[in-house]
């Protein structure tokens, strides 16, 4: 009788510590993942896996916990080009005052490819392998993401006023299908409607997303009861608050990624769990712009399906998933008043299989699980300032940082080995983001505060 031969795999993670994430909040000591064409084998004993398996890569990091890639539930990338160009002031001066003019003088393909590029370089070292993109231009931003072979949601923009990228309505719906059958066949870059806000955004408009998502099968990711002006602003406007008026035309459903919510009332709360709405809460950004807060907790215990984003870089003003992790459960105690709220385990879920879940994306990513794809991350908790380590995950929150991520393997493809990045060129990348600033100082008068 001769013994089994083990058998191949291209990739072995051995880990002091692995958090799957489902089931939640299991913390899985000496364990190790083998992957093979992408996908997660299976999670099992370390002496086991060495056992079972011939990896054509053993990666052994006794020090180290792995999860499954962070997934920015909210972002708007090629702003990262933006970020601090105007900083400390209300969410509509910025936007009206700063952000769309500057936008009006310089969006179209070459700065959304430049702004994303940056921020895949910034995710892909803070742990994050997957984002949610609301931007113009989507053509071209699924495009960088696919070169760059990083998973992401492109957001397919509508919005009431002409734009660079569409000039009507029906321009806006036509170039949104073109662009939706161009990525179809791709395995890492999928699309989502994004019509900006239901303040700028008419009722045709919703109707027409409405109707096309469903035949489509594809998320609605809107920014939704960002603020209290904008909810008095809809009273006045249509008599009725946003939620109230999407529920209306249909498109509060389990479809819609609802961004912000810092104004809700119970019964909206209530409304959002029985729809199955999931709520993407950007807790830096609304902190930053004073919008409000997002009642969390209320909405966890309801049932909600929750997630995490940074917004834009321009806005927050980085892409760092793990230290938005730890504003989300420290503002949601002062929110709620009660130091258990949002555990460090439930903010975990919120960045990893909650976003994914948000997304349409939850039976790929968002846990460690055999079947699901490999879009793992590995931090280190070695540092001296992890040490004592008592409770792994509540660690990772409360402690560590986006520097201590030191691998990072996309779709089983390797993203960042030792902390460096792999497949791009970090040095180019940043020498094109000084162009722009450059540029875009010059187009401000040489201004780099905010007027």
């Amino acid at each position: 009788m001769t013994d089994t031969l083990p058998e191949p795999c291209d990739l072995l993670i051995e880990a002091g510590w692995v958090v799957p994430v489902e089931p939640h909040g299991v913390v899985l000591e000496g364990h190790a993942v083998a992957v093979r064409d992408g996908a997660i084998l299976a999670v099992l004993p370390a002496a086991d896996a060495a056992a079972r398996y011939a990896p054509r890569e053993h990666v052994r990091k006794p020090h180290s916990v792995l999860l499954p890639g962070l997934v920015n539930a909210h972002v708007h990338n090629p702003m990262t080009l933006l970020r601090g160009v105007a900083d400390d002031l209300p969410l509509m001066v910025w936007l009206r005052e700063h952000i769309w003019p500057i936008e009006g003088k310089v969006l179209g393909p070459a700065f959304v490819a430049d702004g994303i590029e940056l921020a895949i370089a910034e995710m892909v070292r803070g742990g994050t392998t997957c984002c949610n993109e609301n931007y113009f231009f989507p053509d071209a931003a699924a495009a960088t993401y696919a070169r760059h072979g990083f998973r992401a949601v492109v957001g397919l923009p509508v919005i009431d006023f002409p734009t660079p990228w569409a000039a009507s309505q029906d321009e806006y719906f036509a170039k949104a299908l073109e662009v939706h059958d161009g990525i179809r066949a791709d395995a890492l870059v999928t699309s989502a409607f994004v019509p900006h806000a239901p303040y700028t955004v008419a009722d045709s408009a919703f109707e027409r997303i409405r109707v096309l998502a469903d035949q489509l099968d594809i998320p609605v990711h809107l920014h939704v009861h960002e603020t209290a002006q904008e909810v008095e602003d809809a009273l006045a406007r249509h008599g009725s608050r946003e939620i109230a008026r999407l529920d209306r035309l249909g498109l509060y459903n389990d479809r819609l990624i609802a961004v912000h919510m810092t104004q809700l009332t119970d019964a909206e709360i209530a409304l959002t769990a029985e729809r199955g709405v999931s709520v993407v809460h950007c807790p830096e950004s609304n902190l930053k712009l004073a919008s409000g807060f997002c009642p969390v907790e209320k909405l966890r215990r309801a049932g909600v399906n929750l997630a995490l984003g940074t917004d834009g870089a321009a806005s927050n003003n980085d892409l760092d998933m793990i230290g938005e992790m730890r504003t989300a459960a420290l503002l949601a105690k002062a929110v709620a008043g009660d130091a258990a709220a949002l555990d460090a385990a439930s903010v975990l879920r919120m960045a990893t299989l909650g976003g994914a879940r948000a997304m349409g994306l939850d039976d790929r990513i968002g846990s460690i699980e055999p079947g699901k794809r490999a879009d793992l991350v590995l931090v280190d908790m070695d540092p001296i300032e992890m040490q004592p380590l008592y409770h792994v995950v509540s660690q990772l929150v409360y402690a560590s940082g986006r520097g201590q991520v030191s691998d990072v393997w996309i779709d089983g493809r390797r993203h960042l080995r030792d902390r460096a990045c792999e497949g791009i060129d970090v040095g180019a990348v940043g020498a094109r983001a000084r162009e722009w600033a450059e540029r875009i100082g010059a187009m401000r008068g040489g201004r780099t505060e905010a007027a």
